[in-house]
């Protein structure tokens, strides 16, 4: 079965590729993921467990490790970052691949570190607009992204292997993703892309892999611009081949133009699934239901819709008519719904909702099922925080959106005076928030190095960032969900994905050590490739209920390098002084 999607407004631009997949041959385009051929191709199932069981796509942006294939005989390739090329033979990954033989390299010439006034490290709206702004004060800026393309998660832009058919095919989120990525372009900052930083010792000891290489830089001043991953809401059947997260269903299909299924079910919490919905929709694709934990907006929700309205009123009309567009198309829109169980034969096929109470518990008697072939499930973001921490940015624990969150002034500026932390990374707030941030830092980061930024410039961008803070305050009082990250799990139900470690077991540890440091020792919870990123927030705040006081950042993991797998090879092939 087939999940590509053909026109609705794009086109392939490049030239066909075959590869193979455990030996079946799987028709893609180059220049795009192995993850989209794969997943267009209908296959969902791409790696296998300790246990037996089958993993596929779930982030979507290289996080989970969930989608590792061999590509060539070379194991642990995150299919969802890897281009495909004519001819590879690719196969499923097993629990324990071949180690890593690679020898040393050929020009081991040591060399020094890298240096510039700003390192930026991210190309989201953050980054972006960082990198743009200390340009213009005269500042000598590297801009780092693990992505092949930039715009991050927001603005990610349509793959190479595809192009618009027509004029005005683009929307507007591709529109301005592609004139601010032009904009960085021509900025005078220096990008490298394919650039994963897996290490922060110091300001001055950035390590970063490049082609298979560590290289350091040392900057004068760094602005992380690290992003958020998606927020873990287990429930039975969620490590399913065809339960991915929302983000990962918007980069199938906004980038690669590939569905997630052909019959999909969204769920979960916040505006960007009523956003998916509706791409979804457009493309041709069956949306069966959209459940939202949050209540349905009443009475009691005018306030903070008056101030949406006043504060970004177009955002509030793209929603109103988002929302109905799906009721025109018949889709059932289910707030106070979630889901409580995904079950299958291998793959997801059957979804059930139920409604969910204040204290997050499902209700009895309140049970819909659907059945599907694929499930999009996001209940919020996590501050991609490891890098800030690394350096020891302080933290603070954000009782309201229950996330870590890194101390920052007006300027973006940490603890630690050399580091600044924009846009999603050191707190929630959205694209328009972390675009303002990053100009803010990027003129503050290049006035630290002593150039001068315009000073009118900086003080609409701090009136814009306060606009956009009260629009996010107000929209998260609309979405104001329960905390399900415990309730919706059995105790027979994965909670850390990489080792498989269920709830039960983790609830006995928590509750006997009362430190989630205690407990990961115990249960080996938060030792697997994502590195606790999905389950550590679980343990931090069972940890702390434990142990009768409030979630602290001495509840979650120290932070270590590296911070995400790097190959022992590309470490040794340090580019030192």
């Amino acid at each position: 079965m087939s999940n590509r999607i053909d026109g609705h407004g794009t086109a392939p631009a490049t030239a066909p590729a075959r590869i193979t997949f455990d030996g079946v041959p799987v028709a893609g385009w180059t220049g795009e993921t192995i993850a989209a051929a794969l997943a267009g191709a209908g296959i969902r199932g791409f790696r296998h467990t300790r246990s037996g069981a089958m993993r596929g796509v779930f982030c979507g942006m290289g996080v989970c490790q969930d989608c590792l294939v061999s590509v060539d005989g070379v194991p642990n390739q995150r299919a969802c970052m890897t281009e495909l090329r004519d001819g590879a033979v690719v196969r499923s990954q097993e629990a324990l691949p071949a180690l890593d033989r690679a020898g040393p390299p050929a020009d081991a010439a040591p060399r020094v570190p890298q240096r510039c006034d700003v390192l930026v490290v991210g190309g989201g709206p953050a980054g972006l607009n960082a990198a743009i702004a200390a340009c213009e004060a005269g500042a000598e800026v590297v801009l780092l992204d693990e992505r092949s393309s930039l715009g991050g998660q927001y603005f990610k832009q349509l793959s190479k292997a595809q192009r618009f058919a027509g004029a005005g095919a683009e929307d507007s989120q591709f529109r301005a993703g592609a004139a601010l990525i032009a904009a960085a372009r021509a900025s005078g900052a220096r990008i490298v892309t394919g650039a994963a930083v897996w290490g922060a010792f110091g300001v001055d000891e950035i390590a970063v892999e490049i082609a298979g290489r560590t290289r350091i830089f040392a900057p004068r001043r760094i602005v992380l611009a690290t992003g958020a991953y998606e927020r873990a809401v287990p429930f039975p059947g969620w490590t399913l081949p065809g339960v991915m997260t929302t983000g990962a269903g918007q980069t199938l299909a906004r980038s690669w133009r590939v569905a997630p299924g052909r019959r999909v079910l969204v769920a979960g919490n916040g505006p960007l699934n009523l956003q998916l919905a509706n791409e979804l929709l457009r493309a041709g694709v069956a949306v069966v239901a959209l459940a939202e934990a949050a209540p349905a907006p009443g009475p009691a929700s005018a306030r903070a819709v008056l101030v949406m309205a006043l504060t970004a009123p177009d955002l509030v009309a793209r929603g109103a008519a988002d929302l109905l567009r799906l009721k025109r198309a018949g889709v059932p829109v289910l707030h106070g719904h979630v889901v409580v169980r995904a079950e299958g034969e291998g793959a997801v096929s059957r979804v059930t909702l139920a409604q969910v109470g204040a204290d997050g518990r499902a209700l009895p008697g309140t049970e819909r099922a659907f059945e599907v072939d694929a499930l999009c499930v996001g209940y919020g973001f996590h501050p991609s925080g490891e890098l800030a921490r690394a350096l020891g940015c302080a933290q603070g624990w954000d009782a309201a959106r229950r996330m870590l969150v890194t101390e920052r002034d007006g300027d973006c500026r940490t603890s630690v005076p050399e580091v600044f932390v924009a846009g999603d990374g050191g707190g929630l707030g959205g694209a328009r928030v972390a675009a303002a941030q990053g100009r803010l830092a990027g003129w503050a980061a290049a006035a630290d190095c002593g150039f001068a930024p315009d000073a009118r410039a900086v003080a609409e961008t701090r009136e814009e960032l306060a606009r956009h803070l009260r629009f996010q305050a107000a929209l998260w009082r609309l979405y104001h969900a329960p905390d399900l990250s415990w309730h919706l799990a059995e105790d027979d139900t994965i909670l850390c994905r990489c080792e498989e470690v269920p709830k039960g077991a983790v609830a006995a540890a928590a509750e006997a050590e009362g430190d989630a440091g205690a407990a990961k020792r115990a249960t080996r919870c938060g030792m697997g490739r994502c590195q606790g990123r999905y389950c550590a927030p679980i343990l931090a705040t069972a940890a702390a209920a434990a142990a009768g006081v409030p979630v602290d950042e001495d509840f979650f993991f120290a932070p270590r390098a590296p911070a995400k797998p790097v190959a022992l090879s590309a470490i040794a092939r340090a580019d030192l002084a």
